[in-house]
């Protein structure tokens, strides 16, 4: 099929079968374009919560699904690719950072939701490259964190805060692999527009950026900013976003070497319109997990809403 009638077909399943598609900023554009909702993970997990469907198609990376699954236990979950997953969740198991607790005794444990279902399940609290700065401020002075697994974030955290939090040795090797230098001469090249870059950056990117934030916080940014060029580090996939968002505005990606164009995670692209109408069609690959582990990876999760309201981060 071509694909006006992948998509013809995809929302005649939809209307059928009463199903919701939610949408990752970083999936291929066509994806994006087709998706009932657009946002980063825990926003599409929350309006997962908020919508009436029977089937809930998540077009994203697999801890994303998990996490929609904790968070709507009773509905049906797809993944159009079930092998879609992210070198930052893979990096920590469950298992591993039961071990590496025994190490620190004393401390809880706070994990970005980037991480499976099974790491959340060994947490005491969950964040999000939004949140984060903010919860952890609000966690007494004297609390000893461990923050895995992203040591990105978690450094860019500790900075920000203060803290001195235990790191987990884990990346996006996506936003890890972004060199300071690239972005210098790109700015040099470019001194009209300001760098914006996500959190998940190693340091020295970071440290030549002008604004750092979520995908969420940059495309707010953005929108605000009287700049009409911007130099963007992070996944090439919010590009469609922006430009949607800002027709008048141009954008420049970052590229992960000489040899690549834009920065791009090879398992975001991995769902397609064909995946996406198989899925629909065969309601399979469905995310299934156990009750035992929806029940204690939700626990940090609720925590992380519930004092996330407190804060007045979310409504």
């Amino acid at each position: 099929m071509t694909n006006e009638e992948l998509k013809k077909e995809i929302l005649r399943l939809k209307k059928e079968k009463n199903a919701v598609i939610l949408g990752h900023y970083y999936q291929i554009d066509e994806i994006q374009a087709i998706s009932d909702y657009i946002g980063d993970s825990l926003a599409l997990a929350q309006e997962a919560q908020r919508t009436d469907a029977d089937i809930i198609v998540f077009c994203g990376v697999h801890f994303m699904a998990e996490t929609a699954k904790i968070l709507n236990p009773r509905r049906k979950v797809l993944l159009p690719d079930v092998a879609a997953s992210c070198s930052l969740a893979e990096s920590c198991t469950g298992s591993d950072l039961r071990e590496f607790k025994k190490k620190y005794p004393d401390h809880i444990v706070v994990s970005y939701v980037n991480c499976s279902a099974e790491v959340k399940a060994e947490s005491d609290l969950i964040c999000t490259s939004g949140n984060a700065e903010k919860l952890i401020n609000a966690l007494p002075k004297e609390q000893k964190i461990i923050f895995a697994p992203d040591k990105n974030l978690g450094g860019y955290i500790n900075s920000m805060t203060g803290r001195n939090m235990v790191l987990w040795n884990g990346v996006c090797t996506v936003h890890d692999g972004l060199e300071a230098e690239q972005l210098l001469k790109m700015k040099r090249e470019n001194p009209d527009a300001p760098v914006v870059a996500h959190p998940e950056c190693n340091s020295a990117v970071l440290a030549v950026a002008d604004f750092i934030g979520s995908t969420k916080a940059m495309l707010s940014y953005i929108k605000k900013s009287e700049n009409k060029r911007f130099i963007v580090a992070t996944e090439a996939g919010i590009l469609y976003e922006m430009r949607k968002n800002n027709p008048d505005k141009e954008f420049l990606a970052v590229s992960s070497g000489e040899s690549c164009s834009c920065l791009e995670c090879a398992y975001m692209k991995m769902n397609t319109l064909e995946k996406l109408y198989r899925c629909l069609r065969d309601e399979t690959p469905e995310i299934v997990l156990d009750d035992d582990l929806i029940e204690k990876a939700a626990r940090p999760i609720v925590r992380m809403l519930d004092m996330s309201r407190e804060l007045g981060i979310i409504k």
